[in-house]
């Protein structure tokens, strides 16, 4: 334990010295090259000119006036900073779904900015996978436990690989694009933005100029020439910040697109997430008739569905999502106990009173003579008998009879 939070806190560190640096770099050059071309304002920490940064204050405090843009502009930049936002927080919490280890995350994040590759990693499936075979191979592989634990350990092994081909695919499909907006538009726009701000400044202080000398030019006609070049100051300042406010507009307005890209990467999201999940299911199924489950043969009740009805499974063709979204089969035991002779259908009848109507949730394909299969939405009367499983019924549609799973149907009243 001790050692895990030392390497926590080690990655932790070394994380921050990096970002400082990356940042200290970012500045030096934005600095640099801000100097070195000719005609350009000398730049404050902050992004602002010199002379500018005085009447931002000001204009903080009301004391200076503030070219405004109109309200479709400012409707742009609030949707850009929102769809920034919610990016970021969908980003990190997808990341934290992906790797829920923090101090993973970090090392996988060292190794993005040094670009080297991420070393591939044991997922805890397969790990949990290993012990369980490991075990089994101590404690006896012919025994009933180490059997168990073999087969069990082999299930984890391929959840573990479902689990890692998720985590890929994911990563690429929907993290990287969500990285790629943040690392480069989003960039692109905050520079803009930043120089249309620097603009706006120069325009505001050629009209604070423009508005001195007029008014000095009322006391004394030495200020002619001063009135002359302020207003030919002006109309530069206005050209320029015309062009960058439809630099900008353009750059803001092309969020759109980036919210379709995004969808487009949520529905491959969606879909490599019910892949994955419709492969557990599978896994687990083939593990439960592995053990022997669904007949009750070691223990009864073990992955047995509860009684209320489920979730409407998702209307697609796809045989993955129908998996994912399909309840489990309850135990079956017949219906009579263990010991017991079961009993005919043919000689069954209905009790004279308890018997209900029930919707039917999903179709069920019936597993042999003794069951019923079943249609989706239909009607059917269905009733219970002494010493029957509590998880099956007896279902009849016309002159048909059959068990039925309790799982897949919704009792009327």
């Amino acid at each position: 334990m001790a050692v895990e939070v030392t390497v926590l806190i080690l990655s932790g560190v070394i994380a921050v010295i990096v970002i400082g640096e990356l940042l200290i770099i970012q500045a030096r050059e934005a600095m640099a090259r801000s100097s070195s071309e000719p005609g350009r304002q000398q730049w404050t920490w902050d992004g602002c000119p010199r002379h500018g940064q005085s009447l931002f204050t000001e204009e903080k405090f009301g004391q200076a006036e503030k070219t405004e843009l109109d309200a479709h502009f400012e409707n742009l930049l609030a949707r850009a900073d929102s769809t920034k936002n919610w990016t970021e927080k969908i980003l990190r919490q997808t990341e934290v779904l992906l790797q829920p280890n923090p101090s993973a995350r970090v090392e996988e994040f060292l190794y993005e900015k040094l670009d080297r590759k991420v070393p591939s990693r044991v997922t805890n499936g397969e790990l949990l996978a290993q012990y369980m075979a490991e075990a089994a191979s101590e404690l006896g592989p012919t025994t009933p436990y180490g059997k168990t634990l073999t087969k069990v350990a082999e299930a984890e092994k391929r959840l573990g690989a479902a689990e890692r081909d998720f985590i890929h695919t994911a990563s690429i499909n929907f993290l990287t694009p969500l990285r790629n907006f943040l690392e480069g538009d989003w960039k692109t726009i905050s520079k803009e933005r930043r120089l249309l701000q620097n603009r706006r400044l120069d325009l505001d202080a050629c009209k604070a100029r423009l508005k001195k000398a007029k008014a000095a030019e009322a006391k004394a006609t030495l200020w002619n020439d001063e009135v002359d070049k302020s207003e030919q100051e002006l109309r530069v300042a206005q050209t320029e910040f015309d062009r960058q406010a439809e630099v900008t507009r353009l750059l803001l307005e092309g969020i759109s697109s980036t919210h379709v890209n995004h969808l487009r990467c949520l529905h491959e999201f969606v879909e490599s997430q019910t892949t994955y999940y419709a492969q557990c299911y599978r896994h687990m199924l083939d593990l439960q008739k592995q053990l022997g489950s669904s007949q009750g043969a070691i223990f009864p009740g073990t992955f047995v569905g509860t009684t209320e009805p489920a979730s409407p499974p998702l209307s697609s063709t796809s045989p993955t999502t129908t998996a994912a979204t399909m309840p489990v089969e309850p135990s079956v035991t017949g219906l009579a106990p263990p010991g017991e002779t079961a009993l005919c259908l043919e000689e069954v009848a209905p009790p004279a009173s308890g018997t209900r109507k029930a919707r039917v949730l999903y179709d069920y394909e019936a597993a042999d003579s003794s069951e019923l299969a079943l249609l989706a939405d239909e009607l059917i009367t269905v009733y219970s008998l002494p010493g029957m499983d509590p998880d099956w019924l007896i279902g009849e549609r016309g002159n048909k009879k059959g068990r039925v799973p309790v799982t897949y149907l919704e009792l009327l009243s």
